[in-house]
């Protein structure tokens, strides 16, 4: 006689089996550990310098203190080579990203009777050989190759050039309610007390995609 089983029988087999391999899959889970919690942003501390409206926050932080800089630069510090380091923070409120044109932004300064002058950023690798170089750029007389190689470039000016690009600002879009910073360098030629008139001018923000221009910020530094 054929035996016929039930078919209640094979959906109770494949019920276990599916409850089987859920507990296995929790126990793999369980034994991997928890995810890692995302980075969190740097914000900016509330009581530096800053500008905001429209959403958006820039806040300045210059590094004036040569035990500050040389603690935060180490043998990138520009500070012995009269160049000024200002760590930016950019805090987008909005929800949608803003573009920021650094290319555009100066230290302006104040002098009394109302005269200012305005201070472009240094570019990074110039900032490099100006620390590994403060005496000036090496003659290219001083510099022995074999005939016919070429130097390949300053290797000193390049290590200072690594050391200061993660520190520095690079990037030009704040996505939605996000913070982003980083250090923009400006030549005072050896002249902190500058700061103590000066202010961080961004003139050129706007939305994206949209590219609806937002008002100009300026952040004096002379506040903190």
């Amino acid at each position: 006689m054929t035996r016929r089983f039930a078919p209640s029988i094979f959906l109770c087999v494949a019920s276990m089996a599916c409850v089987a391999a859920l507990l296995a899959a929790s126990c793999a889970l369980a034994q991997s550990g928890p995810a890692p919690a995302p980075a969190k942003q740097a914000q900016a501390e509330p009581s530096l310098p800053h500008d905001r409206h429209e959403g958006m926050t820039v806040s300045a932080d210059p590094y004036t203190d040569p035990s500050r800089a040389k603690s935060k630069f180490g043998k990138a510090n520009p500070l012995p080579a009269g160049i000024l380091p200002v760590d930016v923070f950019l805090h987008n409120e909005t929800n949608q990203p803003i573009k920021i044109d650094l290319s555009t932004i100066q230290l302006s300064i104040h002098f009394p009777g109302g005269r200012q002058q305005a201070i472009d950023a240094v570019a990074i690798v110039e900032v490099a050989g100006a620390v590994a170089h403060p005496g000036g750029p090496v003659a290219p007389s001083e510099r022995r190759f074999p005939i016919g190689v070429g130097s390949g470039g300053d290797s000193k000016t390049d290590k200072m050039a690594e050391m200061l690009r993660p520190l520095s600002l690079d990037a030009d879009i704040v996505p939605p309610n996000a913070t982003i910073h980083g250090f923009l360098y400006f030549d005072v030629n050896h002249d902190m007390s500058l700061v103590k008139s000066a202010s961080l001018y961004v003139p050129d923000v706007a939305t994206v995609p949209a590219n609806k221009p937002l008002m100009f910020f300026e952040v004096s530094l002379g506040e903190q």
